[in-house]
């Protein structure tokens, strides 16, 4: 039987085995409590820890462990520190090598930091060998004792978090960096619209820390995009997203059920034309930054009416006609020019003539022209009316 009265706490308590595979360990903290409940005990005391990789073990890394001690005299009313040497899987306590004295109400505490837990759960139990006696000069008598630690299963990775993009809002083309937190025991992976990357490993000092990846310029978003961050070790997953707007978006096609509503529509380049959406009709302009008027280009054109001052032909050098507030008039040589010029036609029809079924007509041939009464000719030869006639 021990002269002295051991307890063991761990901090966090209980605490959690490590998990096989993970790159991050549990750890934790293990105190000692050494009390004298009874008389003046001089002791020095060893502490065997269980090493190994089984329910039982405490530690398979028996290196990590930072060991001190400190003792308490209840009646002087101060605390020192002790020595704690470390051996073969063991911790040896003294003053300087020699014994400890432990006054009526003394105590002592061997912490035990840095401790990385075996990774199965289970109790472990430590071995305590006291050398001890009433008599500081007297022989010390060697006594065991058992102190234990419960070990649960192992603690889930916490999930990642503060998964963001540098740039919320960008243009088209923008190269992006993603930036979250999350442990180096999962593997990451980042999945977007066409395309993944996967995320090399970076260790951080205690296995958890920022990340970041910029994404290629091949892969820079050309309009809104969600950005998927996988996290998975073992059969574990975990999924976080984020979502950058484009400015200016460019899409391949697009579908609109219910309309497009938008005051102007450009090129796909700042250079090309636009069109401007107004009430009551549209607008064409040459380039989408100037308001200088633009053309249409079509096959055909089915219209119910047609406002213009002028028509042309296809080619800068055709006749053109235009419109005036009395009539139309004919031109050669295109629009840079005024050249009055000729209308081809088989014949002329007048509808209102005075006699006739439905007006006279004009005949046009080759050694000139014939009037007619009526739009047949079937009732002889009709007259031509005029103010004057200059020849």
């Amino acid at each position: 039987m021990t002269m002295l009265t051991y307890t063991l706490i761990t901090d966090p308590a209980p605490l959690a085995a490590s998990e096989a595979g993970r790159q991050s360990k549990s750890t934790g903290t293990v105190y000692l409590l050494v009390t004298n409940t009874g008389q003046t005990a001089y002791a020095t005391i060893k502490v065997t820890v269980p090493v190994g990789t089984g329910a039982g073990h405490l530690t398979d890394d028996f290196t990590t462990i930072t060991p001190k001690g400190e003792h308490t005299d209840v009646k002087a009313g101060r605390t020192r520190a002790v020595t704690v040497q470390g051996q073969s899987f063991a911790f040896q306590v003294s003053d300087q090598g020699s014994a400890i004295t432990f006054g009526p109400g003394d105590h002592m505490v061997v912490t035990l930091e840095d401790v990385a837990v075996a990774p199965q759960a289970g109790l472990a139990v430590l071995r305590v060998t006291e050398a001890a006696g009433r008599s500081k000069s007297g022989g010390l008598r060697n006594s065991d004792t058992a102190v234990a630690v419960v070990k649960t299963a192992p603690k889930e990775i916490p999930a990642p978090h503060g998964f963001r993009a540098d740039n919320v809002v960008v243009d088209a083309g923008t190269t992006v960096t993603l930036n979250w937190e999350g442990s180096d025991d999962f593997t990451y992976e980042i999945l977007f619209p066409g395309g993944r990357k996967p995320v090399p490993k970076v260790e951080h000092p205690g296995s958890h820390g920022p990340y970041s990846l910029v994404l290629d310029a091949a892969d820079a978003p050309k309009r809104d995009t969600t950005y998927t961050l996988v996290a998975g070790f073992g059969t574990r997953r975990h999924t976080v997203t984020t979502t950058v707007q484009v400015r200016d978006p460019i899409l391949g096609t697009l579908t609109a059920v219910d309309g497009v509503t938008t005051p102007r529509l450009e090129g796909s380049t700042k250079g090309d034309g636009s069109i401007t959406l107004l009430p009551g009709g549209v607008k064409v302009w040459s380039t989408g930054s100037s308001d200088a008027p633009g053309t249409v280009f079509a096959d055909k054109a089915d219209l119910n009416g047609v406002n213009t001052t002028w028509v042309q032909g296809r080619s800068t050098d055709d006749g053109w006609i235009a419109f005036s507030r009395f009539g139309l008039q004919v031109y050669t040589g295109g629009t840079g020019t005024a050249t009055p010029g000729s209308v081809y036609a088989d014949s002329i029809r007048a509808k209102d003539a005075p006699y006739g079924q439905g007006g006279g007509w004009i005949n046009l041939h080759d050694e000139g022209m014939t009037v007619y009464l009526s739009k047949d000719g079937s009732n002889g030869l009709g007259s031509v009316t005029a103010r004057d006639f200059n020849r």
